[in-house]
């Protein structure tokens, strides 16, 4: 159902988005002074970033991925984590690899990757999702109403219809063009470096899983998402 939403909307997103980033910040920041486990420090560090933290490192790594094939090797998977700031050690980050690299391939599938990037680690062998199933179909049912035209990802168009910014302080001072605006918002889920004007499905759940990890309760997230995207 199609709805029109107000500036108000607007607001409490980035209200929300703005305060949820500020506690993720600083639950990563403690979390990686006493982690011990290299994966598990990587993803603090992106945490420690923000929300979109995740998505940084993952358009670092495509940056990186030379030949295009979506794998990383070894020496691109290392640089792609020093180019990143992730201080860690060549034996970490060796270990991080390894550790991904099941099949021993000596290539990571980024999908893999990044998989890796979303669960806290329990052990060597176990991995714990850092969404719930629940949260995961929160997360979902809000991009499936914002990708209107179903080819999985959030473009200005899909805004049109559902995203009414008319009442925007910005639309209503001629700041910014409606479509401006829209670009505004599809930036929120992208590092500033490296924004654009599409946000695939993937992007939007790193995105929220950053949010999620800073959110212990299931009962707050699940409010926070659909008191944004009016559920």
């Amino acid at each position: 159902m199609i709805y029109k939403t107000t500036a108000r909307f607007h607001r409490s997103q980035m209200a929300c988005t703005d305060r949820t980033n500020h506690m993720l910040q600083e639950k990563a920041k403690r979390q990686l002074e006493k982690a011990t486990d290299p994966l598990e420090k990587l993803r603090n560090v992106c945490l420690s970033r923000g929300a979109n933290g995740i998505v940084g490192l993952g358009r670092q790594f495509r940056i990186i991925d030379d030949d295009g094939n979506k794998k990383l090797c070894f020496k691109e998977f290392q640089k792609g984590c020093r180019d990143f700031g992730a201080d860690l050690t060549k034996e970490e980050i060796e270990e991080i690899f390894h550790m991904i690299d099941k099949d021993g391939s000596g290539s990571i599938d980024f999908e893999e990757f990044l998989q890796a990037l979303r669960v806290i680690v329990l052990d060597a062998f176990l991995f714990q999702p850092a969404m719930s199933k629940a949260r995961q179909e929160i997360v979902n049912k809000a991009f499936m109403k914002l990708d209107k035209t179903k080819d999985g990802v959030i473009k200005v168009d899909d805004l049109k219809g559902v995203y009414n910014c008319k009442h925007h302080p910005k639309y209503i001072n001629g700041e910014k063009t409606e479509d401006e605006i829209f670009v505004e918002f599809l930036k929120t889920f992208q590092p500033a470096d490296n924004a654009d004007d599409t946000v695939t499905k993937e992007e939007f759940f790193n995105y929220y899983n950053g949010v999620s990890a800073s959110i212990d309760n299931d009962a707050y997230f699940d409010l926070m998402m659909r008191t944004a995207y009016k559920l």
